[in-house]
């Protein structure tokens, strides 16, 4: 079904307003960008990654530390709904499922991408401002 809408994410009744909340939540930044390669730390800033793969979930869960099996379960279950990403499931014993982005996906890692390189970069700068407001406001 095509839709022809015109979104806008600053009216309050907007969908579009929904997806932003969600695709903002850090588990969502995390996992894209897992999946789509950016498991190294590299140097502060870099843009380096490694080509978007599929994953096991407990590869996932073990990359994203401090994400609870709960938190992990629901995000990827509504990535998966919203088509950013597939789940398989191959019939071995155990039965293994992976997880890999869509194009959908891919197109919105590339952007989740700059957003943890930033929160990496400016980490420093940005705790000695709170640092500095703290202290102001003391």
């Amino acid at each position: 079904m095509e839709r022809n809408f015109l979104y806008n994410a600053f009216l309050a009744g907007c969908p579009s307003r929904q997806l932003l909340d969600r695709i903002s939540d850090k588990w969502v930044v995390l996992i894209l960008c897992a999946l789509g390669g950016d498991t190294s730390p590299g140097q502060p800033g870099a843009a380096h990654a490694d080509a978007p793969k599929a994953m096991r979930y407990s590869e996932i869960s073990r990359l994203l530390a401090g994400v609870s099996q709960k938190m992990l379960t629901q995000t990827l279950r509504s990535l998966e709904h919203d088509g950013l990403l597939t789940r398989t499931v191959t019939p071995t014993v155990p039965v293994t499922v992976s997880y890999e982005l869509t194009d959908l996906g891919l197109s919105l890692h590339h952007m989740t991408r700059g957003l943890r390189n930033w929160a990496q970069t400016h980490m420093a700068e940005v705790l000695a401002n709170r640092e500095n407001y703290d202290a102001g406001t003391s």
